[in-house]
């Protein structure tokens, strides 16, 4: 658990509205309101991790953090900097002490390079390694950071099992000793069996280095186990945000509620019992969402008040955050 309340990471009113254009002349005619408008920390140290549905914003919250995309307004502060303003060098500088693990291994590799370039090529990029033994031996050191043989750098992506791949993907985040790392579902490709050990992997690198995670999964029982704080987001959203404990025991928002009525229990006399919310319809289009709370047309528990007014977002006990006219 993280015992550190430093803030590493603020997001403060993000927004990320691709344009939807038409006609020869290409005019702009909407927007996709992928992210609208979130607010959030990450300590120091810490796991955030970011649960909901697929197309509800996740991952491009986690690219809008590492200015892999560029946002349409808002700030997002690392260390006390805002690197929404910053450009060129400055902003490459920066990029060092933030990494992403990406969800698909096999893509993210590149098949034609050996294990040892990919996972030497943010050193040969950045140039904080001088001398080609010594960046051998970092490599080595590396893969053998994330269980692997440190001979294994000769080999080339496609002799390699998916979990073995993913572990290749960290070694290349670790390359440059990054402090921030946002994993975009970095378990979703893998086998159920194979889950367990990334995670735990993942789990041993951050005692070990002190590293912090945004870890974006819509798998609330794996979540369960390597997240100290939980960010439920719908619809570009966040619904929900507290400590894990407290949003898997004591649930706020119905959109959550909804989620973890879906997470089979493993005692089956528990499971026989539970009364599952079952949501209705689908998500609405992110480029014309609904008034008032993006959730209401799918809630069951909605009143006329949530289609004319946006939940303000709470404070209901300490570190436990709600946008909801209902909750208490």
């Amino acid at each position: 658990m993280a015992t550190e309340r430093e803030a590493l990471v603020r997001v403060e009113d993000l927004r990320m509205h691709f344009p939807i254009v038409h006609g020869i002349l290409r005019r702009q005619v909407g927007a996709i309101k992928a992210v609208d408008g979130v607010n959030f920390e990450i300590y120091k140290r810490e796991t955030l991790a970011l649960a909901g549905e697929s197309g509800c914003g996740k991952s491009t919250t986690g690219r809008l953090l590492l200015q892999l995309y560029r946002a349409t307004t808002g700030r997002v502060l690392f260390a006390g900097q805002d690197i929404t303003a910053l450009k060129g060098e400055k902003l490459r500088r920066m990029r060092t002490r933030m990494q992403m693990i990406f969800q698909d291994p096999q893509a993210s590799l590149n098949p034609r390079m050996t294990v040892g370039s990919i996972v030497g090529e943010p050193l040969e990029e950045h140039d904080v390694v001088q001398g080609r033994a010594n960046k051998r031996i970092r490599v080595q050191d590396l893969l053998d950071a994330v269980g692997l043989n440190p001979s294994y750098a000769s080999r080339y992506p496609h002799e390699f099992s998916g979990g073995q791949r993913q572990r290749i993907g960290i070694a290349r985040a670790l390359a440059l000793n990054p402090e921030f790392i946002v994993c975009d579902e970095p378990i979703a490709a893998l086998d159920v069996s194979i889950q367990a050990q990334v995670v735990n992997l993942l789990e041993d690198l951050q005692a070990s280095f002190g590293l912090t995670y945004l870890f974006i999964s819509h798998d609330l029982s794996m979540i369960r186990h390597i997240a100290d704080r939980v960010a439920i987001m719908y619809l570009g959203k966040i619904m929900e945000l507290g400590p894990s404990a407290r949003v898997y025991d004591a649930p706020l928002h119905p959109y959550t509620k909804a989620l973890l009525s879906a997470v089979p229990i493993p005692d089956p006399a528990l499971e026989s019992e539970r009364r599952r919310t079952i949501l209705t319809g689908d998500v609405p289009n992110a480029a014309n969402p609904p008034s008032g709370c993006p959730f209401r047309t799918r809630c069951p528990i909605a009143i006329d008040r949530c289609a004319l007014e946006e939940p303000a977002w709470r404070e209901l006990s300490t570190g436990h955050f709600v946008a909801c006219h209902l909750a208490e």
